[in-house]
């Protein structure tokens, strides 16, 4: 009815869950759009199985599956699959769901093929049609422990056999945000609450009724919300400040358990590996399912009746949860900047994502801080005067803060290990996500934005690094350059991009003024990059000496 225009015709009574004002996740699934001119094909004798498809898929519609021999067998018919490398009697497939694909070609774009025959082709949708009755199979097999086992989600490879809990938003196709969110749900999701600023993330993620954000086979997905410009990264630390109180809470009725006697042996450690794991995310799910498993069986009494309660009515706040907090460059630097300064300051474990696209995306193309000298955009109209802002350095100076930059495309590695990093150190986090979009004008299109971001890192526009400071009491240095000297024209990649090369067209004299300042500012930031280094190396004893 939503769709069709006539939600207020629909009385409260009507939805699920009207008390909390929640709504259900994985809305999206059920649109099945088809608005996709081609579509990939997969073509199994080229393939490498490297997965780096759907790690770059903005939608989530083309995935990798493993399936035993038996659910090969049992595959629709013309359902293509090859033995899966590394894994033993283990199938595997590439399958895509061409209902909720856009087309953007972005998979085939970073497909590197086998001796340069790419494993994906794009070719006309009504011949692939039933495909996606492949891909439905697909969706119903269950995960394989042995592949996680060989390829751990720490990897590129393995993180893409988990189901991502972002799946086919609506967002323009080829985007350069969705991938970064779509990772981070299947790294984290199933223990997420995402605190998400307006704008384009607020639009592509919660846009009523199509809800990309969904749930695993166990019902479990991110927790999402959206909240204002101004006041998002506070609305994330509330979130983070609410969650840490339930559970304060429950660690005490759980070393009630630990210590009572009346409890049982059984209770007792489970307890206690609940405690032991407490801020660990990566333990501390299996620690609470034990937990509650162990309660559940046990005929608990007396003393240890009203702690096993209080545990088990609270129960969903068991697991330590994975707390982000989301939005673009326009929320970061500009109007919600004060809120996101205010919060890393405060030392809480959150962890805040940008996606930087350098403009005010949704709202219509205008200029941020983050709009680079010679970039034309709304209010910018001649050339952006002034550089970029560096909120990496900003936050980098508290200290206790881990900072990251990442750009995918360049690097999938070294961006899956900032997420990694990020989610596991106990304080602030941010990463900042170069993130093209439709805006930028990019030449041969958002199909080419990976390529774009490679582009970009190679020509010194962007630099990727990553600052931890847990290494600094590891007497090592916390500072990681993972970009290398710039090797490309940053002339030519610039006006690779109409926001660039516009400004030739109609103000050539100052353009060129401009794309040479813009050009000595990266210059210079990879400079001051490579000095900031060398700052942060431990002292040698010969040097101390």
């Amino acid at each position: 009815p939503v769709n069709a225009q006539k939600g207020d015709r629909i009385p409260v009574s009507t939805f699920a869950h009207a008390a909390d004002g929640s709504m259900p996740q994985g809305s999206a699934a059920f649109e099945k759009r088809g608005i996709a001119v081609n579509v990939p094909n997969w073509l199994p004798e080229n393939c490498i199985q490297c997965n780096y498809c759907s790690y770059v898929c903005p939608h989530g519609v083309i995935r990798p599956f493993a399936m035993t021999q038996e659910e090969a067998e049992k595959a629709p018919a013309g359902m293509k699959h090859k033995a899966m490398n590394g894994v033993k009697d283990l199938e595997f497939a590439i399958s895509v769901s061409t209902l909720d694909c856009y087309g953007c070609g972005s998979c085939a774009n970073v497909c590197p093929g086998m001796k340069g025959n790419k494993a994906l082709v794009m070719e006309p949708l009504p011949g692939h049609l039933g495909e996606q009755r492949n891909f439905n199979y697909a969706l119903k097999l269950p995960e394989k422990p042995e592949v996680f086992e060989r390829f751990p989600d720490s990897t590129v490879k393995g993180s893409q056999f988990k189901q991502p809990l972002l799946e086919f938003s609506g967002a323009c196709a080829g985007c350069g945000e969705t991938p970064y969110a779509k990772l981070v749900t299947q790294l984290f999701g199933d223990r997420m609450y995402i605190a998400n600023a307006t704008g384009c993330s607020s639009i592509w993620g919660g846009s009523a009724p199509s809800t990309p954000y969904t749930v695993n086979k166990e019902g479990k997905g991110p927790a999402w919300a959206n909240s204002l410009f101004e006041d998002n990264a506070e609305y994330g630390y509330g979130m983070m400040l609410a969650n840490n109180q339930i559970r304060n809470r429950l660690a005490v009725s759980v070393e009630e358990l630990a210590s009572c006697d009346c409890a049982g042996e059984e209770v007792k450690a489970a307890a206690q590996a609940w405690l032991d794991t407490k801020e660990n995310g990566d333990l501390n799910t299996a620690a609470s399912k034990a937990l509650l498993a162990a309660i559940e069986a046990a005929d608990l009494k007396d003393c240890c009746k009203a702690a096993a309660d209080a545990i088990l009515l609270d129960r969903d706040f068991l697991n330590k949860k994975s707390i982000w907090i989301f939005g673009g460059d326009g929320w970061a630097y500009d109007i919600g900047f004060g809120g996101l300064d205010h919060v890393i300051a405060q030392n809480e474990n959150v962890n805040i994502l940008v996606f930087d696209t350098e403009v005010y995306s949704n709202t219509g193309g205008q200029a941020s801080k983050s709009t680079p000298t010679g970039a034309i955009a709304k209010f910018a109209a001649s050339g952006m005067k002034v550089k970029k802002k560096d909120l990496a350095q900003i936050a980098m100076s508290y200290g206790y803060v881990y900072v990251a930059q990442v750009a995918m495309g360049a690097d999938y590695n070294q961006c899956l290990k900032a997420f990694k990093e990020a989610e596991s150190y106990d304080g602030p986090s941010i990463i900042i996500a170069y993130s093209p979009c439709i805006n930028h004008g990019i030449k041969g299109g958002m199909g080419v934005s990976m390529t774009q971001e490679k582009e970009a890192v190679a020509a010194g526009y962007w630099h990727n690094f990553r600052y931890d400071p847990r290494l600094i009491a590891e007497g090592k240095n916390p500072f990681s350059l993972d970009s290398k000297a710039p090797t490309d024209s940053y002339r030519d990649h610039i006006l690779k991009e109409v926001r660039y090369n516009s400004l030739m067209r109609a103000y050539p004299e100052s353009a060129e003024g401009l794309f040479e300042k813009s050009e000595e500012e990266a210059k210079s930031k990879y400079d001051k990059l490579v000095r900031l280094k060398d700052l942060y190396e431990p002292a040698k004893e010969e040097d101390a000496e």
